[in-house]
């Protein structure tokens, strides 16, 4: 997810949503649908979004819920779905799985002692994107109409490339690692009940007087999803230092520290295994008809949790006069 010490480099304001109408956004799937999933595990009776079998697809909950947001404001989100993993993120998904077993664990305990407030805390922690969540998620957006693209690498890494050949107007995630990727604008707070934060990559390399690479070297001595930061290093700290000796390699030997793989994290920032083969239609024609039969019928989602969500996915059919949805 990034390191969050970004957000004191980085220069953000809030945006209406009112002021993104007509726009495309790329948004970081994953990041997008594990915010929902846990929150729906968390303030959403079990029974709603377990089949009979005892799998789970709270997940399908989440995206009725959180795509109307979009389409009420007409904004086209465009979900950028994860490819191949780079093993320079073992250690990180190795550290997220060792927390996420203390979490079960705990979870355990508090089932035992019956204690329902931390379950429901628990059980959200624990989520994970099963095949079961990815696959049904896809086929969801699919009956909707929403586009998709597939990621050779990072979802991340794809949506800000999106946005910085002009692909789409924004990048959307959750993650601060978005700038060290170079996307020029990006939305956070999607899935919040609020407006939208904008974060600017030219406004924060211009706030600094500092260039993109530096700004990548800055994010890698604070820290990032591929490496951990220098002890003793913040943001504030980490930006006074590579300005004075130029880049990282000269914070390295003014400190006498190292980071491991440095040149191929630096790389990996600056030119990311990213696809040009993009194509997707922004006039979509969503089935609601279909996606409630997936959904509820096929799938056995209590049809209480989304019918809203579908209600208001038909509203906004009037709202952003698109008269061919169905």
């Amino acid at each position: 997810m990034g390191n969050a010490d970004l957000r004191d480099v980085a220069v953000i304001e809030d945006v209406a949503y009112d002021d993104l109408a007509g726009s495309v956004v790329a948004v970081d799937a994953h990041n997008w649908l594990y915010r929902y999933l846990t929150t729906t595990v968390r303030f959403t009776r079990e029974s709603a979004y377990t089949t009979a079998d005892g799998t789970e697809v709270a997940n399908l909950i989440g995206v009725v819920q959180g795509l109307p947001k979009f389409l009420e404001h007409d904004v086209t989100p465009v979900f950028v779905f994860d490819g191949g993993v780079t093993d320079l993120k073992d250690d990180e998904i190795e550290k997220r799985r060792d927390q996420r077993e203390k979490y079960e664990a705990q979870l355990e305990t508090a089932r035992e002692e019956g204690d329902s407030e931390m379950v429901a805390t628990l059980e959200s922690r624990t989520q994970r994107l099963t095949e079961t969540i990815i696959e049904t998620t896809r086929e969801l957006l699919s009956l909707l109409d929403v586009p998709v693209v597939d990621a050779p690498a990072e979802g991340e890494a794809q949506a800000a490339h999106m946005a910085r050949t002009g692909t789409v107007d924004y990048a959307g995630t959750e993650d601060y690692d978005a700038l060290l990727f170079g996307s020029p604008l990006t939305l956070r707070q999607l899935t919040s009940s609020g407006d939208p934060e904008l974060m600017d990559l030219d406004a924060t390399l211009a706030n600094h007087d500092i260039t993109w690479e530096q700004l990548v070297d800055i994010g890698i001595l604070c820290g990032t999803d591929f490496n951990e930061g220098i002890s003793g290093i913040g943001p504030k700290t980490a930006v006074k230092a590579v300005k004075e000796h130029g880049d990282i390699w000269g914070v390295f030997e003014d400190r006498s520290v190292h980071i491991e793989h440095t040149d191929r994290i630096r790389e990996l920032f600056l030119n990311p295994p990213v696809t040009e083969d993009v194509t997707f239609e922004t006039d979509v024609s969503p089935d609601i008809d279909a996606a409630r039969e997936f959904v509820v019928e096929e799938w056995g989602v209590a049809a209480d949790e989304v019918e809203r969500g579908f209600e208001r996915i038909e509203d906004a059919t009037v709202q952003t006069g698109l008269d061919d949805w169905t």
